[in-house]
């Protein structure tokens, strides 16, 4: 897989969605590359983690985000679901779900149903050590373009993801302790 290549396809190398999505991508992939490392005894697979954290957030485009030159009709959280079926279609199913499960510390069923998120109901939960590894990484960064380059803090991190709800906060930190900081 060429991940940049593939993002080629979707997405004009001059548009603002473009170098956002790119600047946001590599910053995440070297976290997530960092973390692999911290975590090398589990044995993950560093050459997926540096695919699929590249193309995890391929779907932005299809997403209404003016401020991020995304100009989409969907809603940005169905941009998770819309990179999986864009990913399936290039024939790269497992690096698919990456694009699904990362959005917040992942989205059950439950939380669909629940909140009425327009989302298909499944679980898009990080299943394997990689797309945890690129789920938690992603959490550190921004696509805010005034603060795209820099790492948000864990307190910061648990600040946000707290209003989702107490079981979202527990998995970060579970992640805190076996992925550090």
């Amino acid at each position: 897989m060429e991940p940049v290549k593939i993002i080629e396809k979707y997405y004009d190398k001059l548009s603002k969605a473009y170098n956002i999505l790119i600047c946001h991508s590599k910053m995440v992939t070297t976290k997530a590359l960092r973390v692999a490392e911290r975590v090398r005894h589990l044995n993950p697979d560093f050459s997926f983690i540096y695919e699929a954290a590249m193309i995890h957030d391929i779907g932005i485009f299809l997403t209404n985000a003016p401020q991020l030159g995304c100009h989409g009709n969907k809603p940005y959280i169905c941009h998770g679901y819309l990179g999986r079926e864009l990913i399936e279609k290039e024939g790269f199913p497992i690096h698919a779900l990456v694009c699904e499960r990362h959005v917040g510390v992942g989205i059950s069923i439950e939380d669909i149903e629940k909140k009425y998120l327009p989302l298909p109901k499944r679980d898009m939960i990080p299943v394997s050590l990689e797309e945890q590894i690129i789920c938690f990484a992603d959490k550190f960064f921004s696509k805010n373009a005034d603060i795209l380059y820099k790492e948000k803090t864990v307190v910061m991190i648990k600040k946000s993801i707290a209003k989702f709800g107490d079981e979202k906060l527990k998995q970060f930190n579970n992640w805190l302790e076996i992925f550090g900081g």
